[in-house]
């Protein structure tokens, strides 16, 4: 089992920046990959990015691609999304989440992923 706590949303005006962080428990923390999905209002939960085992491989959606950067620290169990130049089109609950068992190098897909964490609100007023 593995435990997922999201914390460090919030509302910031579109050009802000915020910093997302996941604290996992349960399990050896450095031996899965660990993403970030979001889901705004009416749509469906998407993949923002992913960091792999060692934190030493990110892949990131088109959306976030030069604004968000994903990284991860084995030492505290901890993964960190930091979210630069934001848009009110980034406004959404973000989730993060654990490929615990197909231990995927790194995993873009919701399937591919069986622990997720409560999620956290980020809102961008324009």
């Amino acid at each position: 089992q593995v435990q997922l706590v999201e914390s460090g949303g919030g509302l910031v005006q579109a050009g802000g920046s915020l910093r997302l962080s996941c604290a996992a428990s349960g399990r050896t923390f450095s031996s899965y990959a660990m993403g970030w999905f979001r889901q705004a209002p009416g749509k469906r939960r998407e993949f923002v990015a992913v960091v792999s085992r060692s934190g030493g491989n990110t892949y990131y959606a088109d959306s976030a691609k030069g604004r968000f950067t994903i990284s991860r620290d084995n030492a505290k169990n901890t993964v960190l999304l930091l979210m630069n130049s934001l848009k009110p089109e980034d406004t959404a609950v973000y989730y993060c989440a654990a490929d615990v068992r197909r231990g995927s190098w790194l995993p873009q897909y919701q399937y591919e992923y069986d622990y997720w964490g409560q999620g956290t609100q980020v809102t961008v007023s324009s």
